[in-house]
């Protein structure tokens, strides 16, 4: 990958870019996953009680009628800064690692033979740093979500109280489920999309070049909700363990003993919980960002994804 500029005067690959990119992860990532608390909630719910409601209509009209209509909501704003926080890591790391993988390490001549790897480890490396950051608010969104009444009222509530009752590790108790979670979706996420996207292009009758802006990121649309079916499926039994250990994990347990305690209690089908609402969220969720993503980067100059 040469360096070069843009008719926005922001040369690729250089300390701007990468601020671009970052802040297009925080614009794609945050509002795109609070929009959709009210479906999280009850998918987490359903993952810790499968038996809690009958279906996500179901689930949202027993909270508002026991808990109250803001009650839907619960988990909002640590959803907000969590995932804005991973947003940042993730594409902006992984537009920097692709870039790193590509020359520091394999050079042009192999990278270009082995992109699949590239997108791979790119995305890898940039949620294994994301998660970090995302971790501590994700411990908050869960304990609020699946305790009745919530664990805690607000974010920083919630902060002081884990942190009180269990120092620092209370907020990456469930970092290796997330990230046996995570770092799979996204190498999911991002190689499928690279690739779905290649595969659109090549089907089209006249190539990206020549296209306009809104034909390009109308193919980042579809491309990304179909990458999100995908990672959704990839990545749900973590999803489901992730809720678990954070709802069910015993003071002074191990995360491996913690691990096998809830599988066999669920068994291999409870890991499945809640699929059909996740694939409907993430799909929707991946497409999103990938929209607002690339809208974002053709804005400030910047060409479009993949």
């Amino acid at each position: 990958m040469s360096e070069k500029s843009n008719d926005r005067g922001i040369q690729l690959y250089t300390k701007e870019f990468y601020a671009a990119c970052t802040l297009g992860g925080i614009v794609a990532c945050g509002p795109t996953h609070s929009s959709v608390t009210p479906l999280d909630l009850v998918k987490c719910r359903l993952q810790v009680d499968p038996t809690l409601y009958k279906s996500n209509l179901d689930g949202w009209k027993t909270i508002i009628r026991k808990e109250g209509f803001s009650k839907i909501f619960t988990g909002f704003g640590a959803t907000a800064i969590g995932y804005s926080l991973q947003g940042a890591g993730k594409y902006g790391g992984y537009e920097f690692f692709k870039h790193f993988y590509s020359n520091s390490v394999l050079g042009p001549e192999l990278s270009s033979k082995y992109t699949t790897g590239v997108y791979l480890m790119a995305s890898a490396t940039a949620e294994f740093i994301a998660d970090i950051m995302l971790c501590p608010f994700e411990a908050i969104k869960v304990r609020q979500q699946t305790t009745v009444p919530p664990f805690c009222n607000n974010v920083f509530q919630g902060l002081s109280k884990i942190y009180t009752l269990e120092g620092l590790q209370g907020f990456y108790k469930g970092i290796v489920p997330l990230w046996c979670r995570q770092i799979p979706y996204t190498m999911c996420k991002f190689t499928s999309f690279e690739k779905i996207v290649q595969l659109i292009y090549s089907k089209l009758p006249k190539p990206k070049s020549e296209m306009t802006t809104l034909q390009q990121i109308s193919v980042s649309f579809t491309g990304g909700y179909l990458a999100g079916i995908l990672c959704a499926i990839v990545s749900h039994p973590a999803d489901v363990m992730v809720s678990k250990i954070n709802n069910d994990r015993k003071s002074g347990e191990s995360m491996v003993g913690a691990s096998k305690r809830i599988y066999q209690k669920i068994g291999f089908g409870g890991l499945w919980n809640g699929l059909m609402v996740r694939i409907v969220m993430i799909g929707t969720l991946t497409s999103f960002q990938w929209l607002i993503y690339d809208s974002f980067k053709v804005k400030v100059g910047l060409p479009t994804t993949g």
